[in-house]
C-alpha cells in the first residue's frame, strides 16, 4: 500500500475551508507573506512507525501534519485571538468528528494512543517583511494501518 499523502492533505485542507473562518488555504509552509484575514496551510511534519499497531506482516505508520493558522496582528490583539480560537475550535471539532478523514485513514490520534496527540499551540511569527503575525498551529497525528509491508 503507498501513502497517499495528497488525499490526506486535500480532505484535512477541505475541512479548513469549509469552516467559515478561514480565507485561505495552502497546502505548504508560505514562503511569502499572505494578505490579511486568517491563513491556513498544511504541511507534512513527519512519519514514523506505530509498533503497537505493526505486526510481522505490516507496518502501521504514524503520519503527523501541522495545520497553521495565521493572521496578521495589527494591535488589536483580543479581536485576533478570539478570530483563532473559534477557527481552531471548528477544525479540531471537525478533525474529530471525522476522524477518518472520510475513510481515508485509520484515524486522527486523537487521544495520543501513538504517543502523539491532536494539539494546538498559539504564538507568533514575523516574516522577513517585518509584519507580526499571531498563529495557532494543530499538530494533526493521523494513523494509517498497514501502510507498509514487510518481508519475509
Amino acid at each position: 500500500m503507498a501513502l497517499d499523502l495528497p488525499g490526506i492533505v486535500a480532505a484535512v485542507q477541505t475541512h479548513a475551508a469549509a469552516s467559515g473562518h478561514i480565507e485561505r488555504v495552502a497546502g505548504h509552509e508560505p514562503i511569502s507573506t499572505p494578505a490579511g484575514g486568517i491563513t491556513a496551510s498544511v504541511w507534512l511534519d513527519r512519519i514514523t512507525s506505530v509498533p503497537a499497531r505493526s505486526g510481522l506482516a505490516s507496518t502501521t505508520a504514524l503520519v503527523v501534519l501541522a495545520v497553521r493558522l495565521q493572521i496578521p496582528w495589527r494591535g488589536d490583539l483580543d479581536n485576533v485571538d478570539l478570530q483563532l480560537a473559534a477557527a481552531a475550535d471548528d477544525l479540531m471539532r471537525a478533525y474529530t468528528g471525522d476522524f477518518t478523514l472520510g475513510s481515508q485513514v485509520a484515524n486522527v490520534d486523537l487521544l495520543g494512543e501513538s504517543g502523539t496527540r491532536l494539539e494546538g499551540r498559539a504564538g507568533y511569527l514575523q516574516p522577513s517583511d517585518g509584519q507580526v503575525y499571531r498563529v495557532f498551529t494543530i499538530t494533526l497525528p493521523i494513523v494509517v494501518n498497514d501502510l507498509w509491508d514487510q518481508a519475509a
